[in-house]
């Protein structure tokens, strides 16, 4: 019994070589006025916390080493690659750079310059060889002029454009290269002839109501 009427409780603890149990009793006292004051209770030992957290960090080490760097596939390395066409550069690995190698007869070319060569090996007849060529000669002349110079490229489109309609004006039509070897005789009787003019029927049609009128 504490002096002016106050009760005290303490804290004990038991302890065993297996275990430790503490056994907290709340801290209580009483006044004259019968008021009961609630003390805070004591804090807890922090052993088990950083018993857990250890355990923890054990597991994840254990799990580190199940799952090393060996087990892992190597990282493929990329260097730059630029194509032998346009000059494009990009990023490839050592495998894609030989499977184009490989494909395109030993030159390096981007995706689009292997659309083109593509496109170009329809009108060739599938000659690869040839249609590569075809596509670097207008790379190149596109890279020398059509940069530098993009007006005069146009120009020279143009150019190309007036010669292609020419060629095809002075060509022959399919009916005078079948009838071409036969002569003048095979030509004009394959021909459709025409005996007389419409025009001076017209002409006279159309004189007649103005002569009357004038009359």
């Amino acid at each position: 019994m504490a002096p002016n009427g106050e009760i005290l409780v303490s804290t004990y603890t038991t302890t065993n070589n297996n275990n430790t149990n503490t056994t907290t009793t709340t801290a209580t006292t009483t006044n004259n006025n019968n008021k009961k004051l609630h003390m805070p209770p004591p804090r807890l030992p922090m052993d088990g916390l950083q018993r857990a957290v250890s355990d923890l960090s054990f597991k994840l080490m254990t799990m580190e080493d199940e799952y090393s760097s060996d087990d892992l596939p190597p990282i493929s390395e990329v260097e730059d690659a630029r194509c032998e066409c346009c000059g494009l550069s990009e990023e490839c690995t050592k495998d894609y750079i030989r499977r184009v190698r490989d494909r395109s007869c030993g030159r390096y070319m981007c995706g689009l310059c292997t659309e083109a060569v593509e496109e170009e090996m329809a009108k060739n007849g599938g000659q690869k060889e040839e249609a590569i060529e075809v596509h670097m000669g207008v790379c190149v002349r596109f890279n020398k002029i059509g940069r530098p110079y993009p007006v005069l490229y146009q120009a020279e489109a143009m150019r190309e454009m007036l010669k292609r309609s020419t060629y095809r004006s002075k060509s022959k039509s399919p009916r005078e290269r079948g009838s071409g070897g036969g002569g003048g005789a095979s030509k004009k009787a394959g021909m459709i002839t025409r005996t007389t003019s419409c025009i001076p029927a017209i002409t006279k049609e159309m004189s007649g109501p103005v002569m009357e009128r004038l009359g």
